[in-house]
């Protein structure tokens, strides 16, 4: 038998692509035909009864492989799940949003603006200068000042 050892090993190889499995499954298809050498008929080749056993082994695989549950993907639902923010954080954030909204509207008019424009409409300095008509100099320096104070009012 050890001489078919390749022909099946290398069989599973090419149907698997895993060489654990295509090990694990070679030798569960020598000891099923040790177990079952005396259904064997002469009349075939034993390399084809012995790769034939291998391959309904490898068939069976599959088949239970199908109706487990993908682990990973099951992990991955419940990371997701675990990484949402629940109620008392949602109710939290809300609250902290709303009170950072409220010290915005303290600003002056033209600080205001651009820190609107650049935190809650995300824009570029290159694109606040633009549609302000203004040096991106000073667009970087009101976006300064205006963090300074509302540090100050937090």
């Amino acid at each position: 038998m050890n001489c078919f050892w390749d022909d099946v090993y290398n069989y599973q190889l090419k149907h698997t692509g895993n060489e654990i499995d295509s090990e694990d499954i070679t030798i569960e298809s020598f000891a099923k035909a040790f177990n079952k050498i005396s259904t064997y008929e002469s009349k075939y080749e034993f390399k084809t009864w012995l790769i034939t056993i291998s391959k309904n082994l490898h068939i069976d695989k599959i088949r239970k492989n199908k109706n487990k549950i993908d682990i990973n993907k099951f992990n991955e639902k419940i990371s997701v799940h675990e990484n949402s923010p629940n109620p008392e954080d949602k109710l939290i954030n809300e609250q902290q949003l709303i009170s950072l909204k409220s010290k915005i509207n303290k600003l002056k008019p033209h600080y205001k603006e651009v820190v609107e424009l650049k935190f809650f409409n995300e824009l570029s300095y290159k694109e606040i200068s633009l549609k302000l008509n203004q040096p991106i100099s000073t667009i970087k320096v009101k976006v300064i000042r205006a963090k300074k104070i509302l540090n100050q009012l937090i």
